[in-house]
This record gives C-alpha cells, structure tokens and sequence, in this order.
C-alpha cells in the first residue's frame, strides 16, 4: 500500500499547526431568558442606516466570536450533526438568520472590551459577572465594506480609501465548563465545519469562509 502521510516539504507538516484545545458540548449548560426585541429591518434599511451613522461618525467597526465545540454525545440541547467532528457556534434569529455572536463597537471602546460584552449580553445574560472571563484570542480576520452596497470582501481593495465597515473576527477559547443562556427567540447552534465550507447560499460569506480561517489549526479534543 502506498504512503498516504503528508509530505513535510510542502508545508504539510501536521505537528507545524497550532493546537487548539476544544471541548465537548456535554461540558456546557445551555438554557434560555425571556425574548428580547429582533431588529426587523430589511437590508435597505439597514445600509440607509449604515450611511446615516457613517455620516455621524465615520466607519463601523464590528466584531464577531469564532467559538469552536466537539460533539461526543447524546446529552446536549444542541444541533448537531456529526460525530467528534470540530463544530461552530452560531446564533440563529427569525429561524433562518445565521450570526457569529458580536456587534458594533462603541466610540473608545477596544475590540476585546467590545467582544466580551456582547458575549455577556448575548450569550451569557444572568452571570451578573459571575461566570468566567472570556479568553479572546487572535484575530482571524477582516471583512471589509466598501461602500454603501451589501458586499463585503475579506480584503480592502486598494483603491478605496474610506471603507465604511470592517467586520474582525477572533479567536474566543472557551473554558472547560461555561453556562451559555440566550433569549427564547433565538437559537444557539452547534454547525459542522465541513457543513459551513463554501456554503455561501446558507451562511453567507463571513461564517462559509470559517473553517478555511481555522485551517492553520490542530484540534485537541479534551476529554472531560
């Protein structure tokens, strides 16, 4: 038979990637809190506004949570599809709407402060403080909006000079137990990788293009 190893000479050296320990979903509780109100305005609405704000002050700077489960068993309140196989959270609004857990930073606020908020207040609301730090690690990467269109781009084209929206997103590890509450009207998913790859049509280009995002790592799956 033969060798099927990954020839080291091509960079493909498994033990030259970075170690990214994940943990089982059966770590976690998920529960719910009362529903809060969905901001239901269509996509043009959404860039009038985005033009408005840029007028006011200046480029919108988000960021978003890249958070990385494994599934191992029966006992979660997740969806779930594959077997010890790396998973991404995601939050699902109006039963079709797929976002990385984030939001919009705030004048003076750094991109860490701001992620740790909305971490607080979307995933974790009723700690009161209580529940560990969030540890935000590096960032991934960087969507870009150039102008008032829809379209983002993982790149800034290097004739524009006045972007009006980035999008960052980090790195968040979580710890070995963590409680994970959100609103009755949303829905905390757990998404295969191999299921979010390239799917444009479902997930749209900032979640499809994740899994390329994380391929410089390793997954360790830490048992509990």
């Amino acid at each position: 038979m033969g060798d099927h190893s990954i020839p080291e000479e091509n960079g493909g050296d498994p033990s030259s990637s970075t170690a990214l320990d994940i943990y089982p979903l059966s770590c976690y509780y998920f529960g719910s809190r009362d529903s809060v109100s969905l901001n239901t305005e269509t996509r043009a609405d959404r860039l009038l506004r985005l033009r408005a704000n840029y007028d006011a002050v200046g480029m919108r700077s988000c960021v978003a949570a890249v958070i990385v489960v494994v599934f191992v068993s029966q006992n979660y309140l997740l969806q779930v599809e594959l077997f010890k196989h790396p998973h991404l959270l995601l939050l699902q609004v109006q039963n079709s709407i797929y976002r990385l857990p984030g939001g919009r930073v705030r004048q003076g606020e750094s991109d860490t402060d701001c992620l740790k908020r909305k971490l607080e207040s979307k995933l974790s609301a009723g700690e009161d403080g209580r529940g560990p730090d969030w540890e935000v690690g590096e960032c991934l990467g960087m969507w870009w909006r150039p102008d008032f269109e829809s379209v983002l781009y993982p790149y800034l084209p290097p004739n524009i000079k006045r972007p009006k929206e980035c999008t960052k997103l980090y790195l968040v590890k979580l710890p070995p137990s963590r409680r994970f509450i959100v609103p009755k009207n949303s829905r905390l998913l757990a998404i295969p990788l191999c299921q979010l790859h390239e799917n444009y049509e479902t997930y749209g280009p900032i979640i499809s293009g994740v899994p390329q995002l994380l391929s410089k790592y390793s997954f360790n799956m830490v048992e509990p």
